[in-house]
């Protein structure tokens, strides 16, 4: 009992709480002071929740070093588990190891991954009959969005994980250049999401998971908390993504130039720069529409008081925050599909046993996807009223994305062609990735171009899309990602049998769920509805979406089960089951607290599977000569 109250996590969270009823509390004296009512519940929850949050903050321990800092006192890096605590307690309090990190947002993210998908089963059943069975229209209309931005968060820590504990193991790298910051950066997403995920207790919000005012200027008390907890996490995403691009830029094994380096970390650079660069523009417009409600100031509003007409004010424009949002959003698809993407190209060379075809062009591919991925936001308000001069070179645009794109898949087609494929478990679910992705970038054209975009954009045509971009670009390399570095991560190997029964339950199961989603799209079934005529005639096909995703997440239990069971009973994992060429594969498993405790030279080229005689990466020279790639 002693050790669970003083983990951070415990620590934190107590002091959020603590703190958010003395910012409340604030927020009463300040009122009573001016002269207004004492109590109001907005003003009152946003400055405890926000307060909180720091709270947390302190009280988990993430600002301590730099306190210590400002005092003046020494700050020596700790390594191994905390002193007289068990090893498994540094999950749960701050570590400045980047392996540790990279499990903490892992698991946080599946976790969160796991709550968007709850509330889908429920509202799936809402919508397996026409009318209203069980569910309220306001409660729906919270669970959808709550799906929404809850999925998305878990894919964003999803991606914050992978790329923390990968990217400097395959650049030879001891740590993240700023390993403090990196701790930051994980445990500001923990109030985030208890903020996110408290705001459907406190009255929920009915605007989707994009927050469009003039509708959450006017939602319940959630929205606020929606707001802030995205505000905290879009923080967490520019540290991280800010942190990930000095520690590719600076610490790099010798030899290691930037054609060498794996193709992951090309995705990840890329990645990280849209977060850097495009994040800021979510957070100004939630804080935007957080603010109108707070103070009454009408960003948004076109609908001015008398007293906001009398002093000149210019009304407030809806469009002004589609643009702010979806210039983020938009790129922000990239943010969670190019790792995914990343990961296809890393795996197949390994389970095919051939070079990567054009490894330079799928390297300038994402970095390519990246940059025009900033040029297509407008196609999301074709149907918003936007001026009509616009629509056409953000359709170009639009379309112009799929050549990079292309690139990859005729370079994962080369890459297969001929090889020796062998299926286990991540291979099977890259080729699943491949499937699924696909059929995400087919439906895509249709929705940028504008006459079919006019009809398509409110339907579930868009609904069968996002989930079949979203699934193939990232969850679906995610599970891949997980089966193909568990062995480093415990050192235990996962039961086979266990994960390709995941993979067969899950792939055809969304393949029929994505599809039928946009055949009722196109019968006319509108999307973000608790309702639907009867006389559309796609109760049928409703009910085949349900048991799909129903199925869909028995597979997703049977791969935690696999994962925890086979943590403490899983075969002993050899150094390189795969019989990878990359750094990590060269080290014991699972990877000790100093990943590389003698330093290596890269010599070749990271893909030459199968040529004779190609090595990667050898011990430096000076220490020893022996090779230590796998051929």
């Amino acid at each position: 009992m002693k050790t669970f109250f003083s983990l951070g996590l415990i620590r934190g969270i107590v002091s959020q709480l603590i703190v958010t009823a003395i910012g409340m509390g604030i927020t009463v004296a300040v009122r009573v002071a001016m002269g207004l009512p004492a109590w109001k519940a907005e003003p009152a929850a946003v400055v405890g929740a926000l307060l909180g949050a720091i709270g947390f903050m302190f009280g988990v321990g993430a600002l301590t070093d730099w306190l210590k800092w400002m005092k003046g006192e020494e700050t020596p890096m700790r390594h191994g588990p905390p002193k007289d605590k068990p090893a498994w307690t540094r999950y749960f309090t701050v570590d400045y190891n980047h392996k540790i990190i990279g499990v903490q947002y892992t698991v946080t993210g599946i976790a969160l991954i796991g709550i968007a998908g709850s509330l889908a089963m429920i509202f799936r059943l809402e919508l397996s009959a026409p009318g209203l069975q069980f569910l309220t229209a306001d409660t729906y209309n919270t669970f959808m969005s709550a799906h929404g931005i809850v999925m998305i968060g878990g894919i964003l820590l999803g991606v914050a994980g992978a790329m923390n504990y990968l990217v400097p193991l395959m650049i030879g790298a001891s740590d993240m250049a700023f390993p403090r910051l990196n701790a930051f950066g994980f445990w500001v997403t923990v109030p985030a999401a208890l903020l996110i995920v408290s705001g459907m207790v406190f009255g929920g919000w009915d605007t989707g998971w994009t927050g469009y005012p003039p509708l959450s200027a006017r939602a319940p008390l959630g929205i606020q908390l929606f707001f802030l907890g995205v505000y905290f996490i879009g923080l967490s995403s520019i540290l991280g993504a800010l942190n990930l691009l000095v520690t590719v830029a600076r610490m790099r094994a010798p030899g290691m130039t930037l054609f060498r380096m794996p193709i992951f970390v090309w995705a990840s650079v890329a990645t990280s720069l849209i977060a850097l660069t495009a994040t800021q523009l979510i957070a100004l417009s939630f804080l935007m529409v957080l603010v109108q409600r707070l103070l009454g100031m009408g960003f948004f509003d076109p609908n001015l008081t008398p007293e906001a007409v009398a002093m000149g004010a210019p009304p407030g424009n809806p469009l002004l925050f589609q643009h702010l949002f979806w210039f983020y959003s938009h790129p922000a698809v990239y943010v969670f599909i190019l790792p995914g993407l990343g990961i296809i190209s890393e795996l197949l060379p390994v389970f095919a046993r051939k070079p990567l075809f054009g490894y330079k062009w799928i390297a300038m591919s994402s970095l390519t996807i990246a940059l025009v991925g900033f040029l297509v936001w407008a196609h999301h308000m074709f149907t918003a009223g936007m001026e009509e001069y616009l629509r056409l070179p953000f359709s170009y645009t639009t379309l112009l994305v799929a050549v990079p794109t292309g690139v990859k898949f005729f370079s994962w087609v080369a890459t297969l062609w001929k090889g020796r494929i062998s299926l286990e478990t991540p291979m099977l679910f890259v080729l699943g990735a491949i499937s699924v992705f696909l059929i995400g970038g087919l439906t895509g054209p249709p929705n940028g171009t504008v006459t079919t975009d006019l009809q398509l954009h409110d339907t579930y045509w868009i609904v069968g899309h996002f989930h079949a971009t979203m699934f193939g670009g990232f969850v679906f390399p995610f599970f891949a990602a997980i089966y193909y570095w568990y062995p480093k991560v415990t050192g235990r190997m996962f039961s086979e049998t266990l994960g390709k029964l995941h993979f067969w339950l899950m792939t055809p199961s969304f393949w029929v769920m994505s599809l039928v989603q946009q055949q009722i799209g196109l019968m006319g079934m509108r999307r973000r509805i608790a309702d639907y005529d009867p006389a559309l005639g796609i109760q049928a096909q409703q009910v085949a979406i349900t048991i799909a995703g129903y199925i869909i997440f028995a597979s997703v239990l049977v791969m935690i089960y696999n994962l925890v069971y086979s943590y403490r009973h899983g075969k002993i994992a050899v150094a390189n089951p795969w019989n990878s060429r990359s750094p990590e594969f060269q080290i014991p498993s699972p990877i000790p607290e100093h990943s590389y405790e003698q330093p290596f030279l890269v010599t070749g080229e990271p893909y030459d599977y199968g040529l004779e005689g190609s090595v990667y990466i050898s011990i430096k020279p000076d220490i020893a000569n022996a090779p230590v790639a796998a051929k």
